[in-house]
C-alpha cells in the first residue's frame, strides 16, 4: 500500500542516518571480542543471537576476565533490563499486529531505533504504517552493526597481541556512560557504582560487576526519592 511504502522509506532514511553513531560502537565491540579470545564463528553468532551491544560488552569483558558463565549471563541480563521497558512501552503500538511482526519488533528492537519511532509517532498508536516505518530503521541499524562488528573482529584478530586490547570494553563503556550524566540521579548513581567496582574488584567470581550494578540502581533510586523530599 503507498502508506506503507511511504512509512518503510522514512523508516529507511531515519535508519540510514543513525548509522555513525552505530560504526564506532560495532568496531571496537567487535575488537573487544577477538581481545577476549572469542573465535570468529562464535563471535558473530552471538553478535545475531543476542543484537545487544552493551550486553555483549559487558558479557566480553567478563569472558575476558574468566568469570563463570552463570555470572556473564546475570550480567548480560541486568544491563538488558531496559529493553523490557522499551517493549511495555510500544507494546500498544503493535497489539493488533500478527506474531511474526511482533517477533521481528522484539528482536529489533534496541535504543536509538526506539527512540526514532517514538519521536514519529507519539501518542499515535493508531496510526498507520507503524511496522514498516520501524523496519525501514531496523533494517540498516542491524545490517551495520553486524557488518562492523565482523570488521572489529577481523582488525582486532590482525593486531599484535602485545598490544593488550582488553582495554576495549571497559573504554567502551566509559564512552557510552559519560553522556548520559546529565543530572546529580546519574551521577550518584554512576559514581556509587564505579566506586563499588573498584572496590569489589577482588570478590569470588567476578561479582563485583553485579554488586556495583546493584549499587548503582539502589543509589539511584534513594537518591531520587531523597531529591524530590528536598525540593518540596
Amino acid at each position: 500500500m503507498p502508506r506503507a511504502r511511504t512509512e518503510f522509506n522514512a523508516g529507511l532514511r531515519a535508519g540510514l542516518s543513525l548509522l555513525i553513531a552505530i560504526v564506532p560502537f560495532g568496531l571496537v565491540t567487535g575488537v573487544a571480542m577477538a581481545a577476549a579470545g572469542i573465535p570468529p564463528l562464535e563471535a558473530m553468532a552471538m553478535s545475531v543471537l543476542v543484537y545487544a551491544g552493551a550486553a555483549m560488552l559487558a558479557a566480553v569483558q567478563l569472558i575476558a576476565e574468566g568469570a563463570p558463565a552463570l555470572v556473564v549471563v546475570l550480567a548480560a541480563f541486568v544491563v538488558n533490563l531496559r529493553l523490557f521497558m522499551y517493549s511495555a512501552s510500544i507494546r500498544p503500538y503493535f497489539a493488533g499486529e500478527s506474531l511474526g511482526r511482533r517477533l521481528v519488533v522484539s528482536y529489533t528492537l534496541v535504543d536509538n531505533p526506539y527512540a526514532l519511532f517514538l519521536q514519529r509517532f507519539g501518542l499515535r498508536a493508531d496510526a498507520p504504517g507503524k511496522f514498516e516505518y520501524f523496519y525501514g530503521l531496523a533494517i540498516p541499524v542491524w545490517l551495520c552493526w553486524q557488518a562492523t562488528v565482523a570488521a572489529g573482529l577481523l582488525l582486532g584478530n590482525q593486531l599484535p597481541a602485545a598490544w593488550k586490547l582488553e582495554f576495549a570494553a571497559p573504554l567502551a563503556f566509559i564512552a557510552m556512560s559519560i553522556p548520559l550524566l546529565r543530572d546529580r540521579l546519574l551521577v550518584a548513581a554512576a559514581g556509587s557504582a564505579g566506586v563499588t567496582a573498584v572496590l569489589a574488584h577482588g570478590l569470588p567470581l567476578r561479582l563485583g560487576l553485579a554488586l556495583a550494578a546493584a549499587v548503582g540502581i539502589a543509589v539511584g533510586v534513594l537518591s531520587e526519592r531523597f531529591f524530590k523530599i528536598e525540593t518540596k
